[in-house]
């Protein structure tokens, strides 16, 4: 029978990672995300598969950002009943981001008139037939086929797919890591592989700042407090969060910076971080020694976590120079827009990018210089300074995706090229047939191709 691969997602998108396997007596499928972008990107998101969700044996959990996991309920609500698979942290994180999806779903729903993909019970499901394995731990998604995961230093818990069959090897690679990250180590370097999926976000460009990002971060705190202003930073709760608290934690603990209000308003990322503090074995283990050490990574001086409504709305009561860190990231909802409606119009404002800004999201329009900007049906004028620090990318850049390619690619056969923009990826497919000679491809939505497998 002949191996497929099948790219129904994460083509021509960074987000909504969605690839099978298929050998012709098993089924893979290797992550099920959301797509996102302005408005949940809700009808996308409800079409139905391409496939039949109740003929796929095994899936496979690169990690738990809602790209690759927000479509898991609505993959088991319509029919998928075997098991899932990941890292112990994975599943973790896993159960508290898809229930936070789904309440700015329901938030979306009531909003816009969109039904929401699943219900709780969905997630109930989902976490019902969760599987946890550790970092080179062997398992069988059947027909054979042995797999592990190796760590891909993206996010806590995130892991490269491995699968061999007949002295075979395919990997997937899900998102691979920004090197050096502040929390977590290094992706392990694929070897001997036939075959690859690949992320390529950053595939068109380089991560200039890495080396200086936490001098670029002391800068707009110092510029801050100088202003007796306000800095905002729309902050992924998921891995960009903690790795801002550490650094921040780091420069006051030094002395580099005087101590100031620091409000994480966020309650999912406040959940994330206790995650955190649960799973140190998942981090470097330099910052194992640090926390061993005595010091709270995540609890510094001048920091509140404000969990409910009432502690958030009084945060703009708390005068002189403050940091407020909120979510989202791209600024696609959550506390972070009410923020900006507040402080977006005054020049002693600093609103501070630290990831990837989608198209259609509000971040990117920002990031983009917009002077006015529409936050939920409110035209904002835009007075604040928009800073950048593109060396907080959790995504490797150009280089260090080829460097990853290279470091086991002698008897590649084949590089697939997806989770991009349509010119990151076209532009990384054609560094790696000139650079390194392979057949690298960035395929079509939904294509299918056969493999050696």
């Amino acid at each position: 029978m002949k191996t497929t691969l099948g790219f129904y997602g994460g083509v021509g998108s960074v987000t909504g990672a969605n690839f099978m396997l298929d050998t012709g007596k098993v089924a893979i499928l290797v992550d099920c995300g959301l797509i996102q972008g302005d408005k949940f990107a809700a009808t996308l998101n409800s079409v139905p598969f391409v496939y039949n969700p109740a003929e796929v044996d095994v899936l496979l959990v690169t990690h738990a950002h809602a790209d690759h996991i927000g479509r898991i309920p609505k993959l088991v609500k319509d029919g998928f009943k075997g098991p899932i698979y990941s890292t112990t942290a994975t599943k973790e994180l896993s159960q508290t981001m898809l229930h936070d999806a789904l309440k700015v779903m329901e938030y979306e729903a009531q909003r816009y008139g969109y039904e929401p993909l699943y219900q709780v019970e969905d997630i109930a499901t989902a976490m019902a037939n969760w599987k946890t394995v550790e970092y080179e731990e062997r398992f069988s998604p059947g027909d054979d086929i042995e797999a592990w995961y190796t760590d891909a230093g993206h996010i806590l818990g995130s892991g490269m797919i491995h699968l061999t069959r007949n002295g075979k090897k395919v990997v997937f690679t899900g998102d691979i890591g920004n090197v050096p990250q502040p929390l977590l180590s290094a992706p392990v370097i694929p070897k001997d592989y036939d075959y690859m999926v690949m992320e390529s976000v950053y595939g068109d460009r380089l991560h200039e700042q890495v080396a200086e990002r936490t001098a670029l971060l002391r800068s707009y705190i110092e510029e801050t407090q100088q202003k007796n202003g306000t800095l905002i930073i729309p902050a992924f709760s998921l891995e960009r969060t903690q790795a801002l608290l550490f650094e921040i934690n780091n420069l006051i603990e030094r002395g580099e910076i005087k101590p100031l209000p620091v409000f994480l308003d966020s309650p999912l990322a406040i959940t994330v971080t206790n995650v955190y503090r649960s799973f140190t074995r998942y981090l470097r283990p330099d910052v194992q020694a640090q926390i061993e050490g005595g010091d709270d990574i995540f609890d510094f001086s001048g920091l509140k976590f404000t969990s409910t409504t009432s502690e958030s709305q009084a945060i703009k009561a708390q005068k002189g120079a403050k940091i407020i860190i909120a979510g989202s990231g791209m600024s696609h909802g959550g506390r972070i827009r009410r923020h900006e409606k507040e402080y977006l119009d005054d020049k002693s404002t600093i609103l501070l990018l630290v990831g990837y800004q989608s198209v259609g999201s509000i971040g990117r329009v920002l990031q983009d210089g917009a002077k006015t900007v529409m936050i939920d049906g409110d035209k904002v004028k835009v007075r604040a300074k928009i800073a950048m620090i593109r060396g907080f990318s959790g995504h490797a850049d150009r280089d260090q995706l080829i460097n990853l390619v290279a470091g086991g690619a002698d008897k590649a056969k084949g590089i697939f090229v997806v989770m991009g923009e349509e010119r990151s990826s076209l532009f990384l497919t054609q560094r790696l047939r000139d650079y390194l000679n392979l057949n690298a491809i960035a395929p079509e939505p939904n294509q299918e191709v056969e493999i050696d497998f």
